[in-house]
């Protein structure tokens, strides 16, 4: 008996033992799990750069390069300080007291600070391609730090702290009798995340105003003004697009309980179908009169491919596969015509469409998990429940709006009005790269080479150019006969080159041209 008691002894304390080690096995792949997704995530500022690097012109990419790069430094410590405590330090319903540069804060919280610092950078980088090539590098300074330190992180304490307003909802008497709990829903952010970035990016382009050339003076029409490349563009539109999967796939928070990786393979699943369905909606309605035009656009698929994503970001864990389809492709819709309409009736200069992408496509997704969740959704269910869910919604989409836009045009209009919003005239007609930073992107020297029988070098090409111009303009005008051994003369244009490069060092004269 003493044997059969000491057995069940020493079975009761293995079973303690392994209990133990599933806990911290649960943890540890919880944690890893967000530090994986994380880093994955943190790629997408790389795809931010690319994208708005591509879509700038030449003399402006180093520039739109180092504000991506520093929006995730800026975040990192921003979020740290203030941000983190801001949104997920115990507070009140309102916003967060506590973990202050983390303050108290536990050592197995960390991997969750880190998945929330991507995601506040992520916020942040939108902006910067709205105000391209022509925001002051102070001003990118001021609004990354207040939206990664404060109006991001209070937002995300209202929708996704337990202690937040919207999260915590409101119960609901029906009847005299039922009771319904009702909250706002946003799984991955359409509004908490990509309508913030996008009003904020609306209210900087509009109280900036649109680049110099950007519209007609006399009828007000848009010009284009072309990016310099197409393929960094859509290197950065891939690398979001893969970042995509993460960022809406992890919002789950954890991969050890009972059904978290079908929910994160299920998020995953519709990310692919909106992204694909919003890209094809967006390359017919390009070929369509008055809201397109009639060309097969590649940046076009590219961004209506990107809606489609922050689209069913509210609603990605929830939806099935056809709710995902109809989701993404309302959201090409929407992206067509909240382009047209900031464009052509607001006349704002948004060079990268963030305004489109972000606010028109989370603003929609946001509506739309009140419309396909299978849970509540009003295309389910047809009742109390889910308008009241509905209209959560809304209330939501509101104090978004209301909360980043006035916080937003009060920080770019104080800075407008401090001469720090916008760069000089010059600056912006010769570019950024050099004055600002020292560094062109594509600097003339490194062009070229010294054989001549394999190839020439910029300044022989030059040379070459503008000698066959001058003597085809002699031998036109009757004048003199045409030899290579007139002097070449360079136009104008070439003296502004040089005004923006490093050619300062080639001589110029204009006097026959």
């Amino acid at each position: 008996m003493a044997s059969v008691n000491e057995s069940l002894m020493a079975l009761k304390t293995e079973v303690e033992v392994l209990k133990e080690w599933q806990s911290y096995t649960n943890d540890n792949m919880d944690q890893f799990f967000l530090i994986t997704m994380g880093t994955i995530i943190y790629l997408m500022q790389g795809g931010f750069a690319l994208l708005e690097a591509g879509s700038v012109r030449s003399k402006n990419t180093t520039n739109i390069l180092i504000k991506n790069l520093l929006d995730s430094f800026i975040s990192g410590v921003c979020y740290w300080l203030f941000g983190y405590a801001f949104a997920f330090g115990g507070g009140n319903a309102f916003i967060g007291t506590e973990n202050f540069a983390h303050s108290n804060l536990e050592d197995t919280e960390y991997a969750y600070w880190f998945f929330h610092f991507v995601f506040a950078a992520t916020a942040a980088t939108i902006v910067s391609g709205a105000v391209a090539e022509r925001c002051d590098f102070v001003a990118y300074l001021v609004y990354s730090s207040l939206i990664t330190g404060f109006i991001y992180p209070v937002l995300t304490h209202w929708a996704w702290s337990s202690e937040g307003w919207l999260l915590k909802g409101f119960t609901y008497t029906v009847d005299n009798e039922t009771t319904i709990d009702v909250s706002y829903n946003d799984f991955a952010g359409s509004g908490v995340v990509h309508m913030l970035g996008g009003i904020a990016a609306f209210t900087a382009a509009l109280i900036m105003g649109p680049r110099i050339g950007r519209f007609d003076k006399d009828t007000g029409a848009p010009e284009d003004i072309k990016g310099h490349s197409v393929p960094l563009s859509a290197l950065g539109g891939f690398i979001l697009l893969f970042g995509f999967f993460a960022f809406n796939g992890s919002s789950q928070g954890a991969i050890s309980n009972e059904g978290d990786g079908a929910a994160v393979a299920t998020a995953v699943k519709n990310t692919v179908i909106s992204g694909s369905s919003g890209a094809l909606v967006t390359l017919i309605m390009n070929r369509l009169p008055f809201i397109g035009d009639k060309k097969w656009s590649f940046l076009t698929t590219l961004n209506g491919a990107l809606t489609g994503m922050v689209s069913v970001c509210g609603a990605a864990n929830q939806i099935e596969t056809y709710g995902a389809l109809c989701i993404g492709a309302i959201g090409g819709c929407a992206y067509m015509i909240t382009t047209w309409v900031v464009l052509f009736k607001f006349k704002v200069d948004d060079p990268l469409d963030a305004t489109a992408v972000h606010f028109g496509g989370g603003t929609w997704g946001v509506i739309a998990v009140a419309f396909f969740s299978t849970d509540f959704g009003i295309l389910y269910h047809w009742d109390t429940r889910s308008g009241l869910y509905l209209a959560w919604q809304l209330v939501g989409v509101l104090a978004i709006v209301a909360w980043g836009g006035i916080l937003c045009v009060l920080m770019f209009f104080i800075l407008k009005k401090l001469n720090l919003l916008r760069v000089s005239f010059e600056y912006e007609m010769k570019g950024l790269d050099i004055p600002k930073h020292g560094e062109p992107a594509y600097p003339v020297e490194a062009y070229g080479h010294g054989w001549e029988e394999k190839g020439d070098t910029l300044r022989s090409m030059i040379k070459k150019s503008t000698t066959t111009f001058h003597n085809t303009m002699i031998g036109e005008k009757g004048g003199l006969p045409m030899t290579m051994d007139a002097k070449p003369k360079r136009a104008g244009d070439i003296k502004s080159m040089e005004s923006n490069s490093s050619l300062s060092s080639i001589k110029t004269d204009t006097t026959l041209l």
